[in-house]
């Protein structure tokens, strides 16, 4: 697929052809904060920013969402959302988290609702250029990405390098007005792409990646769990900012006619009171301490067992800047466990 290079002036103009003709979403700055939203104006567009407040995994599993609509008399018809869309400034350590979920939401049951929003965007995807303050995908792996996004960018100066890697991706560049590549621009990606393999990395690992599911084995029983839970809000923060947290609860809103109505679903959180109630108000992660260690077994056990081996933590660093209590860095926790199990 093409590789070109585009200038910062002809990048805006091509963002700007984007807005006035697509439903475009990009990430955009909140005071000293940045978010991603509908995008009005390419002046508004900041690909320089450290992390966002969500993560985009909003555009393809919403916070809230109708499944279905239902009449007593009619049955009932599925609601999809799908018109096209944009989505510009992904970073890669999102953008592994959406493929993730891509995989997730494809075994079992193939979530339709998902994949018909997810075939419909078009992803742009950006190199980091500042590291936020508690980021550490250099840890997980996840500092740069290779697949997934239609477009990558990557900011070497004076202009872009500007990655066309679907045909999507290639037909939406075609519009711009780019050049061809040189050596020395593909030399000046290259080194900002290994400088974050090293540096996004605020906070470090004791231990290799590959060696977290292990490491759980001998873990389920360990006195961090009561620890951390000791001081834990069950605010559920940590999940609702994780970008691969995919976990909703499904709910029929019957209306006052008692004839028509629908089927929700909202994100839900294993962090959450009430998470693992069951029919007859059973709880079988009652205590915070369970909840707690299940969102990192989650992370860096089970999920890891259902897609090959990734670990569901890209080191975004947005958990840890959530917690109120400051107990929800992964990094902490699994620098304890290897302390006191691995290193005996």
């Amino acid at each position: 697929m093409a590789v070109k290079k585009i200038t910062k002036a002809a990048l805006t103009e091509w963002v700007g052809e984007l807005v006035s003709k697509e439903r475009v979403f990009g990430v955009q700055s909140k005071g000293d904060k940045f978010d991603f939203g509908p995008l009005t104006s390419a002046q508004d567009l900041r690909l320089d920013y450290d992390v966002t407040l969500q993560p985009p995994k909003k555009y393809f599993l919403p916070p809230v969402e109708t499944l279905l609509t239902f009449e007593v008399s009619a049955g009932y018809e599925s609601q999809y959302s799908d018109k096209p869309f944009v989505l510009i400034g992904v970073h890669p350590y999102d953008m592994i988290a959406i493929n993730q979920i891509d995989e997730l939401f494809k075994q079992g049951y193939y979530d339709t609702h998902y994949m018909t929003r997810r075939s419909n965007a078009t992803i742009i995807t950006c190199d980091v250029v500042n590291a936020s303050e508690n980021v550490f995908a250099s840890q997980m792996k996840t500092a740069t990405v290779k697949d997934g996004f239609d477009i990558l960018l990557t900011d070497i100066g004076d202009s872009y390098i500007a990655e066309a890697a679907t045909e999507k991706g290639e037909a939406l560049l075609s519009k711009a007005e780019t050049a061809d590549a040189s050596k020395d621009d593909l030399d000046k990606r290259e080194k900002i792409q290994k400088d974050n393999e090293k540096n996004l990395s605020k906070h470090q690992l004791k231990c290799e990646v590959a060696e977290l599911p292990g490491l759980l084995e001998n873990a389920y029983n360990h006195p961090v769990w009561e620890e951390k839970a000791a001081t834990c809000f069950a605010c559920g923060s940590c999940n609702q900012v994780c970008p691969t947290c995919y976990c909703f609860n499904v709910q029929d809103d019957v209306k006052w006619d008692m004839k028509t109505g629908q089927r929700c679903r909202a994100w839900d959180g294993c962090m959450l009171d009430g998470f693992a109630m069951v029919a007859g108000g059973h709880d079988f992660r009652k205590k915070r301490a369970d909840r707690f260690r299940h969102r990192l077994y989650r992370k860096a056990k089970y999920v890891p067992e259902k897609i090959g081996g990734q670990i569901a933590c890209v080191g975004c660093g947005r958990c840890v800047s959530a917690c109120l209590p400051d107990i929800a860095n992964p990094v902490n926790v699994y620098n304890r466990l290897f302390d006191d199990i691995k290193t005996k």
